[in-house]
């Protein structure tokens, strides 16, 4: 199956207008493809508590998850409040490499930027699953 990959930004776009965030006023939406063709999206949700807030990506992965999908193809992210496209930040590319593989499509868009990349690439050492495997020898 392809990816359609502006369907996919798409859906993070529209995603990220449902995001609770009063405190940063930085919308972020996520939309994760699973191998059936399903878009599952997610926003972030800010809490006043600021380490208790839900990054967009970890809440489409927990939509996901609740709905039985544990495999993704492709993940977008949608920062409108940004020029730049945003990368996921480290707890969300943890999360994304237990359900995903290095090889899975990243696409990032901000409002004037849109950037390709993969888990693999923003993820490299990803010692959880491969401790040892792509680590460098030291001596």
């Amino acid at each position: 199956m392809g990816i359609d990959r502006e369907r996919l930004r798409q859906a993070a776009r529209r995603a990220a207008e449902a995001s609770y965030s009063p405190y940063s006023r930085f919308r972020v939406g996520a939309a994760l493809l699973c191998p059936d063709g399903t878009i599952v999206t997610g926003a972030n949700i800010e809490n006043r508590s600021y380490g208790l807030t839900i990054c967009a990506e970890r809440t489409a992965v927990a939509s996901a998850v609740s709905q039985g999908r544990r495999a993704f193809l492709a993940v977008a992210v949608a920062t409108p409040d940004s020029k730049t496209a945003v990368p996921p930040c480290g707890a969300c590319r943890q999360v994304l490499s237990e359900f995903a593989a290095p090889a899975t499509p990243v696409l990032c868009a901000g409002a004037e930027q849109t950037v390709e990349t993969t888990l693999g690439e923003l993820y490299p050492f990803d010692s959880l699953h491969d401790l040892g495997g792509n680590l460098p020898r030291s001596g």
